[in-house]
């Protein structure tokens, strides 16, 4: 059986519920991903997608520069733990109907992020 702590990204970059619009999409383009964690204190709080910042930012009319991540970010997020097996990772994701992961420890602090296209590729692999 495969893991998630086998195939998950680690140590993703974060931002703070205080960062601005602007500056989470700065760092989607730095790292060219699409989703970024929002932490207190490294504990997991929410996520912000470029759906989010698209959507709930720039559509409604939101300063990219003065709108801060805890406005627009996605606060019900979907996580597993590191000894969640890619199956069923993958079928949380099927079930929600997204791409990623956070994965959390026992406290909640963030350690990793899965991706369908990282889940996959490991059971391709192994089998």
């Amino acid at each position: 059986m495969i893991h998630v702590s086998e195939v998950m990204s680690i140590q993703p970059r974060t931002v703070a519920p205080t960062d601005s619009l602007a500056d989470v999409a700065r760092v989607m383009k730095a790292l060219d991903v699409g989703l970024v964690p929002v932490t207190t204190d490294r504990q997991l709080i929410g996520v912000v997608t470029d759906r989010d910042i698209t959507v709930r930012g720039v559509a409604e009319g939101l300063s990219p520069e003065q709108c801060l991540v805890a406005q627009i970010m996605t606060a019900e997020v979907r996580w597993c733990y590191p000894e969640t097996s890619i199956e069923e990772a993958l079928a949380l994701m099927g079930q929600c109907r997204i791409r990623r992961l956070a994965v959390v420890d026992r406290d909640h602090v963030l350690v990793g992020v899965v991706s369908m296209s990282d889940a996959n590729r490991a059971l391709r692999g192994a089998g």
